[in-house]
């Protein structure tokens, strides 16, 4: 992989999970950073330069659904749950 390709997919990576982390419900919140990091990894040893070019598409396709997600989750904001609560004391 090219330097240039390489510093493009962590930018997306990390852009990927600084906007999943906005989510405000836990559970899509929890479930995106994971399938983030388990898409990154399953195609980290990727050669094939189309194919590279071909998963960026889409991964940037990806963060505009997250973006979209998040800014539409904010407008209908839950209660936090109980695992949220980091305030309380476990017993």
């Amino acid at each position: 992989m090219a330097a240039s390709s390489r510093a493009q997919v962590l930018d997306l990576y990390r852009a990927m999970l600084r906007e999943s982390k906005r989510f405000s419900s836990y559970n899509y919140r929890t479930y995106a950073v994971r399938r983030i990091r388990d898409a990154f990894r399953e195609n980290k040893n990727v050669k094939d330069p189309v194919e590279i070019q071909t998963l960026v598409n889409k991964a940037k396709r990806d963060l505009e659904v997250i973006r979209r997600q998040v800014h539409i989750g904010q407008l209908y904001s839950t209660d936090k749950l109980i695992i949220e609560n980091r305030d309380m004391p476990r017993t």
